[in-house]
């Protein structure tokens, strides 16, 4: 538990002295929420009760983003011999690989430059000819994935959580197969599975992403180049956010959105607020309209736009177009509707106050069940 305790308090260091929260990274020694002690209760499995089967495992966790590497170590810390399958390859889920931890680093990055390009000056220090050198920019992003990322596999070397690299799929109550990243396929066996595969980007219909002119947010943080005219279509803080960083390394962004408010969770007055800022940083916003089409055949990407009440059409080009209308539970080809495992009308897992679906031995957490899609609600459901 020391050593855990020690590489735990050094990964969130790390984030900490790279200028992150710990909120994707927390796995409270103390805890006594969720799959920590919850699932214990929840399964009647006492502190140092493991399977004495080489094969079976007490449980299994498919996905290794917040929550389910969270379920995992806390599962292990009390003692049950846990796997945790992983069809990236590379643990921390969206959070830490394409969303929260590559967007800070980047904005982080872009905030520094606009900060020497606009404030220097009038705080008294003069710098030279600004240049922007991306790809230096990205590897400092992907240390900072890289290097996170890393230390939950520590974590789960400390703790003997068995790490399994690929697509999982559940083909029984006590039964995961699954097709390995390094090629080949295997089947891990469990007493309880926990469905922890979070969440994909939503597509838009009409429009198909190629994560080269028509982007995600996965491929807006990866842009080989700055874009000289950026497109958002979404207004949520996802869309905001890489527009964000665009902007203030140079490019025009216009966001193009179908409500009549940017991020309609936010409270209203912190909203006015928000919008004025990102105006003050040149980013346009073409509210109450929607997109009705798409062509990417040409130089640039060409967009058909009309007011969201109905009306006359008008065209907007653009170098990228970045797709942001949310996000989708990933819960497909898992073989849930196989089983017989309970989806409501948009896919999320049904489950209930103890993560328990309606399939005997089967748990879901985080994006997959209803509630927000936040990665500290799904390592607090872990």
């Amino acid at each position: 538990m020391a050593g855990s305790s020690r590489c735990q308090s050094a990964l969130i260091q790390n984030a900490l002295r790279l200028g992150f929260t710990n909120s994707c990274l927390r796995v409270s020694e103390g805890s006594s929420s969720g799959l920590g002690l919850g699932f214990g209760r929840c399964v009647g499995i006492l502190r140092n009760y493991a399977s004495s089967s080489a094969e079976e495992n007490d449980v299994v966790v498919v996905g290794g983003g917040p929550g389910g590497y969270v379920a995992a170590i806390k599962a292990a810390q009390l003692g049950l011999k846990t796997t945790c399958i992983e069809k990236r390859g590379a643990l921390g889920g969206t959070c830490l690989n394409v969303g929260c931890i590559p967007s800070k680093a980047l904005l982080q990055s872009s905030h520094m430059f606009h900060e020497a390009k606009h404030s220097f000056a009038g705080h008294g220090v003069k710098v030279g000819q600004l240049e922007i050198d991306l790809p230096a920019m990205m590897a400092q992003k992907m240390k900072a994935v890289t290097g996170l990322t890393k230390g939950i596999e520590g974590l789960f070397k400390k703790n003997k959580v068995t790490y399994v690299k690929g697509a999982g799929k559940i083909v029984s109550g006590s039964e995961v197969s699954v097709d390995l990243v390094d090629g080949g396929s295997s089947t891990v066996k469990g007493k309880h599975i926990i469905i922890a595969t979070g969440s994909e980007v939503k597509p838009l219909p009409g429009v198909t992403i190629d994560e080269n002119k028509i982007v995600s947010s996965t491929g807006a943080l990866s842009l080989k180049e700055v874009p000289k005219k950026l497109v958002v279509i979404g207004a949520g803080y996802i869309g905001l956010e890489m527009g964000s960083v665009w902007g203030r390394l140079g490019s025009e962004v216009i966001v193009v959105e179908f409500a009549s408010e940017i991020v309609p969770t936010m409270d209203g007055e912190v909203r006015k607020s928000f919008q004025k800022t990102l105006e003050k940083q040149k980013m346009k916003f073409m509210l109450k309209t929607k997109v009705t089409g798409v062509d990417a055949s040409g130089p640039g990407v060409k967009l058909t736009l009309e007011p969201a009440s109905g009306g006359e059409q008008t065209t907007l080009e653009a170098d990228i177009v970045l797709v942001s209308a949310g996000r989708s539970p990933y819960t497909k080809g898992l073989g849930l509707e196989e089983l017989g495992v309970k989806l409501d009308k948009v896919g999320r897992v049904e489950v209930d106050d103890h993560f328990r679906t309606n399939v005997s031995g089967i748990y879901a957490i985080g994006d997959v069940i209803p509630g927000p899609m936040l990665a500290h609600k799904a390592e607090e459901d872990g």
